[in-house]
């Protein structure tokens, strides 16, 4: 007899959480535990525990690793493939209705100070994103000082060179892999598929991580959007549900439409499936490995520190000064009183619709 809980019991909870999983990977990961472990003991805590370390080795959305990971383990590869989509398609469709509303070509003033408003916030919350990520980085690595130029590194390269920052995070990973080793004994739909994939299967550390890995492709180089509407993305991947990670779909809405941001969208969250499906029952194994953990080591800070290099290009972004007043406040929201960076965009969004209102210069 099957004691497993029926498909039906996965998409469902699995596609709450996609519901409510607003705050990025701390929320799921929370969320996730609290199902699993705690409430219907379909997983064991030190399993789980195990699953979010191997999930954090492999490249892509970690949190989204671990959904499609626990409900393998609940219900199978059926589970797996129902469970992660349920967790994914949520914060997707809110996300491409909301693009279709924030990236229009002649939106609503008051939708167009909102976006200002919030978009001029979100370099405040990549600097809080990253220095969340700092102590555990810290705490793993073998060698502070290659742990800073690492972390040095990621940040310069996230400022500067933009879409080049992949063989930045690639490299620091493979030197860092390299001296483990010598101790004991490398507009089409083309180009977003390339972007897409990235964001999916390159982006070591998740989250804000993929900002620079768009920016320069999205802004810059195939002109799919100004600064002020990849900001505007960028909020929007921070105020509704689900991994951080969908925020690819709306640089793929700008590209080519719905049809543009649901191809992103599979190009990016693919890989995780990948990685779960295919290399679940190796994940103890892949956490112990020393190569694996070596070559984190370098990458992971490497990351951190695009994450943080990221706040630059940003907030050079903004246009208006008084968008300069949001983001000091969000600041100061954020990394000074710690409050959350949901209702902090949120308030964001409200001053640009205020600003708006009362007849402030908005973004073109």
């Amino acid at each position: 007899m099957d004691d497993r809980p029926p498909l039906s019991t996965v998409v469902r909870e699995w596609g709450r959480i996609g519901c409510i999983g607003f705050g990025g990977p701390p929320a799921h990961i929370t969320l996730l535990r609290r199902l699993c472990v705690d409430e219907r003991q379909w997983i064991g805590g030190h399993e789980f525990e195990d699953a979010i370390a191997a999930c954090n080795l492999l490249p892509g959305p970690a949190s989204t690793q671990l959904a499609i990971f626990c409900a393998r383990r609940v219900r199978g590869r059926a589970g797996a493939i129902a469970g992660g989509a349920a967790f994914i398609l949520p914060g997707l469709v809110l996300l491409l209705a909301l693009s279709a509303l924030f990236l229009a070509g002649s939106p609503p003033r008051w939708v167009r100070g909102a976006g200002a408003g919030a978009g001029a916030a979100v370099a405040a919350v990549a600097v809080r994103a990253a220095l969340n990520l700092l102590p555990d980085s810290r705490r793993r690595t073998a060698s502070l000082a290659r742990w800073v130029v690492y972390l040095l590194a990621g940040g310069v390269a996230s400022a500067t060179v933009g879409p080049w920052l992949v063989l930045v995070l690639l490299g620091c990973g493979a030197i860092e892999l390299g001296i483990r080793r010598a101790r004991t004994q490398a507009l089409s739909l083309g180009p977003l598929v390339w972007v897409a994939f990235k964001v999916g299967a390159l982006s070591y550390g998740g989250g804000f991580v993929i900002v620079p890995l768009m920016q320069g492709d999205a802004v810059g180089h195939y002109h799919w959007m100004s600064s002020g509407q990849f900001l505007n993305a960028v909020a929007l991947g921070q105020v509704t549900p689900g991994p951080v990670v969908q925020t690819v779909a709306a640089v793929g809405y700008a590209a080519a439409g719905v049809g543009g941001g649901l191809l992103a969208a599979l190009v990016a969250f693919s890989p995780s499936f990948l990685f779960v499906l295919v290399g679940a029952e190796r994940f103890e194994r892949l956490r112990e490995n020393r190569d694996a953990r070596a070559f984190l080591a370098g990458a992971g800070p490497a990351a951190i520190g695009a994450i943080l290099g990221i706040a630059v290009p940003l907030a050079r972004a903004l246009s208006e000064s008084w968008q300069y007043g949001v983001l000091a406040a969000a600041a100061v929201l954020l990394l000074a009183l710690r409050r959350g960076v949901v209702p902090t965009l949120v308030l964001a969004g409200a001053a640009g619709v205020v600003a708006a209102l009362a007849g402030a210069k908005l973004p073109q």
